[in-house]
């Protein structure tokens, strides 16, 4: 019994010392043996089998297809956290013009977003039924989709997208997004349709494979533990766009993966709807926080001198113009969001470009005592 205080006491002075400072034992998970934890990405090794994904995250066209089936069924199903899978069909045109119909199963997903009383359409996960014949189609390759609706505006989606593909600038690392403008086609004519522009997540484990690894689902990781390069890049693409909701140790909308258990996992991040840059209506940042908007920027990385950010500065001004051009180039958004943009971004790099404000914004936040783990919903996925 004095040996396990003893391991317990040195466990919460660890996790204090990373400042975060509201983890209490119930909250921590007793490791999993690493069969559990190390989550294969497809039926082959991804460190010795090249993956070859498909085409439907190969171009930024906007894809248009339609969900036909009882929509009324799977809308309606917000409450419980078990949700129920669906039948529909995705039904599309071709390049070569030859109509298109492949069977899935849907549910919804997520907790905030799922909620009636925040968004008027849940966001939906996407099975592709086993027997169905995807050779020659766009959806080849593919088994598992996240379909981001909008919560309340399509405005709002593609904003999120964009975020998606900032960060696909920025590492390998990452899931890949597709516009989509989908036609909602309830077959029992009890739901109106409509057509909403949407977001075709790839699945995660597609993502690791992509970049031969593993998935890793083991929660109370330090972020020092990661690789750094890519951690660094992801904590200053999260002040980037003004995002607060994540966390790392709580695997909250971050995913980890690594090559094998001799290697460093490296984080991926997902759900960019609470971020600053999007502005969304039901956007709060974290109570915890004390932050009065999400468009407030707040480093959440860990402490580090500002010497060490030197590299990924520098990757984020070689990228600037792209990045600019994603907003700028952008005809499916307003005049009055674009010149928005311009100046959050316009602020950022006037940031990390002047070292005395930099310091302020990286390092100061790190050192406070008041520094909390956001450990986000049971029901993320």
């Amino acid at each position: 019994m004095i040996r396990r205080n003893l391991i317990q006491f040195s466990v919460c002075l660890l996790l204090i010392g990373l400042g975060f400072n509201n983890v209490s034992f119930g909250q921590l998970k007793a490791p999993k043996s690493k069969k559990a934890t190390a989550k294969k990405a497809g039926t082959k090794n991804p460190a010795t089998e090249k993956y070859i994904p498909g085409p439907l995250f190969e171009t930024d066209e906007v894809l248009e297809f339609t969900l036909t089936g009882n929509l009324k069924e799977v809308f309606n199903d917000r409450s419980n956290d078990d949700p129920t899978y669906f039948p529909l069909k995705i039904e599309y045109i071709e390049l070569n013009k030859s109509a298109r119909s492949i069977p899935i199963r849907v549910r919804t997903r997520g907790h905030f977003r799922r909620m009636r009383e925040h968004c008027n359409m849940p966001p939906i996960m996407i099975n592709i039924n086993k027997d169905a014949k995807l050779g020659g189609t766009l959806f080849v390759k593919q088994n598992k989709l996240k379909l981001v609706t909008p919560c309340r505006d399509d405005d709002y989606v593609i904003r999120e997208y964009l975020v998606y593909k900032i960060y696909n600038l920025l590492s390998p690392d990452c899931m890949k997004a597709r516009l989509a403008k989908v036609t909602f086609n309830d077959e029992t004519g009890k739901v109106k349709n409509q057509t909403k522009y949407c977001i075709l997540l790839e699945d995660v484990d597609n993502a690791a494979q992509r970049n031969g690894n593993f998935l890793w689902d083991r929660k109370m990781t330090s972020p020092e533990g990661l690789q750094q390069d890519e951690y660094k890049k992801m904590t200053v693409f999260q002040y980037l766009i003004g995002n607060t909701d994540w966390s790392v140790p709580y695997l909250h909308n971050i995913k980890l993966s690594f090559k094998d258990s001799t290697s460093i996992p490296v984080a991926l991040p997902y759900d960019f709807d609470h971020s600053g840059i999007v502005n969304a209506p039901y956007a709060n940042p974290p109570e915890q926080l004390g932050l009065m908007s999400v468009r407030d920027r707040r480093y959440r990385g860990y402490c580090q001198e500002i010497s060490q950010f030197e590299k990924t500065f520098a990757l984020f001004n070689k990228l600037k113009d792209d990045i600019y051009k994603l907003y700028t180039n952008n005809p499916l958004l307003e005049d009055k969001y674009v010149k928005q943009t311009v100046k959050y971004l316009d602020d950022f790099y006037k940031v990390i470009n002047n070292p005395k404000t930099a310091e302020r914004e990286f390092t100061d936040p790190c050192t406070r005592r008041d520094k909390v783990a956001i450990g986000g919903y049971e029901n993320q996925h």
